[in-house]
């Protein structure tokens, strides 16, 4: 589970205080499918980067599974990103000139990597569809391809939460489609709580959860779950 309690963010730019956030409260169950959705400069990236501690909220906090993230240390959050997030952005983010298995294991590189670490990546890149592309760099793959690199990249440390900022941003819009039935396929599969930031509300199906954002705010009632529901996350 997820949990936003009274959370505010706030910055300096220039001589201006931005409020990014203005108390925004929201609940996420476990294995669920989230989107973070509302025009730019909402605030909607601030939350998403809260949640995978690359920020700290101004006031209030932000727990996963009962832990208050606000509380972790320097050491703990570096751990936290490390081993239970997987962060899959826009850009893709992979690097030039390591294979797609390569890629996959970033995270390992610098404890060293295991023939069972290899297998895994490999595993996984099968399961996204790029069994023949393996040995493949970036720039011998598609846009999409690249992205389902990024995916099992995100995957490959079993995280606690998946996060995606606009991870069909640079993508045509059938390439995004396939993205987003792979993401949903493999939440689905896996029981992971997967937490998107989008502009595009086609991939919203019945029963995912809806955060909007409008100016810092969190709006509407999309968010609130049943308490029966809650209980039994």
């Amino acid at each position: 589970m997820i949990e936003v309690i009274d959370v505010c963010k706030s910055y300096r730019r220039g001589g201006n205080l931005v409020e990014a956030l203005r108390g925004v409260s929201c609940r996420i169950p476990r294995g669920r499918f989230a989107f973070i959705v509302g025009p730019s400069g909402s605030g909607k990236s601030t939350l998403l980067y809260l949640l995978g501690a690359l920020d700290v909220p101004t006031s209030g906090s932000i727990q996963l599974e009962g832990r208050d993230l606000g509380a972790l240390s320097e050491a703990e959050m570096n751990a936290y990103r490390r081993d239970q997030v997987g962060f899959i952005f826009q850009s893709f983010n992979l690097i030039s000139n390591l294979t797609a298995v390569e890629n996959v294991l970033v995270p390992y590189l610098p404890k060293g990597l295991t023939p069972e670490l290899r297998a895994k990546a490999e595993a996984l890149l099968i399961e996204v569809g790029l069994g023949d592309r393996l040995d493949h760099r970036p720039f011998q793959m598609s846009g999409g391809e690249q992205q389902r690199v990024a995916i099992a990249r995100a995957l490959v440390k079993d995280p606690l939460v998946v996060l995606g900022d606009e991870p069909t941003g640079e993508l045509d819009s059938r390439t995004g489609d396939e993205v987003y039935r792979i993401l949903r396929r493999l939440q689905e599969r896996r029981e992971t709580t997967l937490v998107v930031v989008t502009h595009d509300r086609r991939f919203i199906h019945p029963g995912d959860i809806v955060l909007e954002i409008r100016d810092g705010r969190l709006v509407g009632d999309a968010a609130l779950e049943p308490e029966a529901d809650l209980a039994s996350a």
